[in-house]
């Protein structure tokens, strides 16, 4: 379908009104991870050096993660890792919930829909429903759970808010995403996927407050959400996800990633935007999940993207690691406080997640 754009087309489009992010209180440096990881991996019989091997190929510097060094030393079995999640997710989640609401003076009565994403744990009552008890929501509010979109679910979570917005175009909505991926590291999996994880994977929260094009608050700055399109890759079930065991969630992490991404990701960034009677020229932000270096530099190369296309995603994942769902939404933050890009420049924010799929998500500033 096309959906060639004019002036009009950008007014009636839901728009970006605000954005947070949060990060755990414990700060690791990448060495420090190396040796806390030498320890936890002793009984899977993984030496020092394969470790450090991966690690220094993550490009991660630095992280935060979820629990101080002797937590991950004690946490094993699925209830203890459960029991962890909930405690962090919930603070973190209030988190960016009250630095999103206070920046943008929102009184939380006056959201109308709250989706929560995440990949790294689950809980019931889901994580939305505890944060109920913690904001002041209205009673009415409606609630969108989503687990298992993995790192795709940043971007799937803002194109399904806007999509919901649409329908609703006076009403405010949030997007929060909240990931603990050291949760899920297993101690006794030697697998180079696992162990690429536990160098490659940090923890963090992203709130993204969403008007609806009829609501007074989407005359800001933006940037409005055009259009989205969903990407699924059929019989790539086993490229990513989770194999559910006794002790957690185990990583499933196939090497056809970068090709993938090199392979496939062109010719539907081509006709999502082609429908716009745009093309790659014409987008000045690609707000990109950074997945890892390797998946960059494909994307990269698939787009024929210039090479400093990707800094900001590379920045954050060198300051922060992978933290699957929020990483677009913190890239998302950054731009709108940091690059700041111009009026009426055009942004393509996305990323890839288990399926294997993708989700892209056409922006205007």
């Amino acid at each position: 379908m096309n959906h060639l754009w004019t002036p009009s087309t950008a007014h009636a489009a839901p728009a970006v009104v605000g954005t947070s992010t949060t990060l755990p209180r414990h700060h690791y440096r990448q060495q420090d991870l190396l040796d806390l990881a030498a320890e936890i991996f002793a009984e899977a019989s993984v030496s020092t050096q394969d470790l450090a091997r991966f690690f220094t190929r993550t490009g991660v510097h630095e992280r935060f993660l979820a629990l101080p060094a002797d937590g991950y030393r004690e946490l094993d079995g699925f209830a203890a890792r459960s029991r962890a999640w909930i405690e962090v997710a919930t603070e973190l989640g209030e988190r960016a919930l009250r630095e999103l609401l206070d920046e943008a003076e929102v009184p939380p009565a006056e959201i109308a829909e709250l989706m929560t994403t995440t990949v790294t744990g689950i809980a019931v009552p889901t994580l939305d429903a505890r944060l109920m008890n913690r904001l002041p929501f209205s009673p009415a509010l409606k609630r969108v759970p989503a687990f298992g979109l993995g790192c795709v679910g940043g971007a799937a979570g803002i194109a399904r808010v806007a999509d919901y917005l649409r329908g609703h175009p006076d009403e405010l909505a949030i997007l929060l995403a909240v990931e603990l991926c050291s949760l899920t590291v297993q101690r006794s999996d030697a697998s180079i996927a696992n162990i690429i994880c536990a160098g490659l994977f940090g923890d963090g929260a992203a709130g993204v407050l969403i008007a609806g094009a009829e609501h007074p608050r989407a005359r800001g700055l933006g940037p409005r959400i055009l259009d989205s399109r969903s990407i699924f890759f059929p019989q790539t079930e086993r490229v990513m996800g989770w194999d559910m065991v006794d002790t957690g969630f185990k990583i499933v992490l196939s090497a056809d990633v970068p090709t993938l991404a090199r392979t496939e990701l062109p010719g539907a960034v081509d006709a999502f935007l082609g429908d716009w009677g745009l093309a790659r020229g014409d987008i000045a932000t690609w707000v990109t999940h950074p997945g890892g270096p390797k998946v960059m530099d494909a994307i990269e190369q698939g787009l024929g993207l210039a090479s400093d296309a990707l800094r900001a995603a590379r920045d954050g994942l060198a300051a922060l690691g992978n933290l699957s769902s929020a990483s677009v939404l913190f890239l998302l933050d950054a731009i709108r406080r940091d690059a700041r890009p111009q009026p009426g420049a055009f942004g393509l924010l996305m990323a890839m997640g288990p399926a294997f799929c993708a989700e892209l998500v056409l922006l205007q500033w």
